[in-house]
């Protein structure tokens, strides 16, 4: 008796079980990453209400970002700046330009001006900026170069991955405070930065957790 279906046929179930299983992949994979946070949040750049260019102030006029964020080295919070910051140098810098008319209608009434932030963790998740300052770890790190910023935008995701490769990893984002400060945007790792590194765990023993109580309180 001859066979119904042709020989190829006998590999047709092995075929359509690695399909699914590939295109099972494919789909968590794709998932995986357009859902995560490197690319959902990694870009956003919203619109303001006043223009302010953080490339002019603090990389022109080379504002120290502690001007503005005064409590980033005390709190876990990098404040935003009330009006009074802004107008003690535009009360006398372009003090009739139209675009500062939310500034000084701000100052006029005492209402804040409504910024919108851009660098938000979940707000299941603690972090404290002040810890991370003192340890040594940088703007930079975790924001990027504002100082070469028209627009604020997000640079890093600020995952819990993210948080969890620079606590296992830190030796990269470490500086030495004696000579240099936090809010350097331009400095680079040295070439003995391992050495460096090492040296300020052990001096301020440093010892970033891993556990969820770190950061889920």
């Amino acid at each position: 008796m001859s066979q119904i279906f042709p020989k190829w046929t006998n590999f047709l179930p092995i075929a359509i079980i690695a399909g699914l299983i590939g295109s099972g992949s494919f789909a968590v994979g794709v998932i995986w990453y357009f859902g995560s946070p490197k690319f959902l949040d990694v870009g956003y750049r919203p619109k303001q209400p006043v223009p302010f260019s953080h490339r002019l102030h603090a990389g022109e006029l080379g504002m120290d970002c502690r001007y503005c964020h005064a409590s980033v080295e005390r709190s876990y919070e990098a404040n935003i700046p009330p009006t009074q910051t802004c107008m003690n140098c535009h009360a006398m810098v372009l003090p009739e330009s139209e675009k500062l008319q939310p500034i000084r209608e701000s100052f006029k009434t005492g209402n804040p001006i409504k910024w919108v932030r851009v660098h938000k963790i979940a707000e299941y998740a603690y972090f404290d900026h002040s810890v991370h300052l003192r340890a040594g770890v940088g703007c930079a790190s975790c924001h990027g170069k504002i100082n070469e910023m028209e627009i604020v935008e997000q640079k890093k995701p600020l995952s819990m991955g993210w948080c969890l490769d620079c606590h296992r990893n830190p030796v990269q984002h470490l500086r030495d405070l004696s000579n240099v400060s936090v809010t350097d945007m331009d400095w680079v790792p040295p070439s003995n930065q391992s050495e460096l590194a090492t040296r300020l765990i052990n001096e301020k023993k440093l010892n970033p957790p891993e556990d969820c109580s770190a950061c889920h309180r």
